[in-house]
């Protein structure tokens, strides 16, 4: 029996998502504050995470999961763009220049863990990431590509989704979807608790990288930029 799932995790993730919003690096970022040596760590701190996630998807996909199937949409993969961003930041021998952090290993640990004894879950991990991409990225974009002095989409593929023509349509395919997989109100509520997850080893990931961004700003900076709370996009 199919439950309303788009809403509840909508709402069930608010606070997660203002808290993710107003950590130190996201904080700075939202001000127009990216220092290149943490970006480019986030970004390669993304690939780990988003080559785990789409290749745990392609193969229950593949197997037929009931759960994860309908939401295994391809247009909404990240590798490979990552891939060009990192090439564009540390050259063609990218694979031997970057490394994963604690944080992005703690958070990989966990996706696969979850694909291998509860697919379902990854519905959690799959919506906080994607839509959250989907949703702000092009925001993102131009505050990184100001921030960073880019030209054209050099650096910034990640945020490009080039076979959705229609950001809005399809949102409201993928909440479609989510109110039709087959699940009940309880394996709802754990995939609303896997999300609130997502976002706490997110907020993992944004924290080890504030180090850069305080070596450069000073601690007195960086505290002035943070300190003010702002309201989450998602409550707004």
């Amino acid at each position: 029996m199919a439950v309303a799932l788009a809403g509840q995790l909508r709402e069930g993730t608010k606070k997660s998502h203002t808290m993710a919003e107003n950590t130190g690096f996201v904080a700075c970022f939202l001000k127009g504050v990216v220092e290149q040596k943490s970006y480019r760590k986030l970004i390669s701190d993304l690939y780990f995470v988003y080559e785990a996630m789409e290749e745990e998807i392609e193969r229950l996909v593949n197997e037929e999961h009931p759960v994860i199937k309908p939401i295994g949409f391809k247009s909404l993969y990240r590798k490979e763009t990552l891939v060009n961003d990192l090439k564009f930041y540390f050259g063609e021998n990218w694979k031997n220049e970057i490394n994963i952090s604690h944080s992005a290993k703690e958070y990989v640990e966990r996706i696969r863990e979850v694909a291998k004894n509860s697919p379902e879950l990854l519905v959690g991990h799959h919506y906080t990431r994607y839509i959250g991409d989907l949703s702000g990225g092009q925001i993102l974009k131009r505050i990184a590509k100001k921030a960073l002095n880019l030209q054209g989409n050099d650096g910034l593929n990640f945020y490009e989704f080039e076979l959705i023509a229609d950001e809005k349509k399809f949102k409201e395919e993928y909440s479609l979807t989510l109110n039709q997989l087959p699940i009940n109100q309880k394996t709802a509520d754990q995939i609303i608790d896997e999300a609130n997850q997502a976002f706490t080893y997110n907020m993992k990931m944004f924290k080890e990288l504030e180090g850069n961004l305080i070596a450069v700003l000073g601690k007195i900076v960086f505290n002035y930029i943070t300190k003010k709370v702002r309201k989450g996009s998602t409550e707004t």
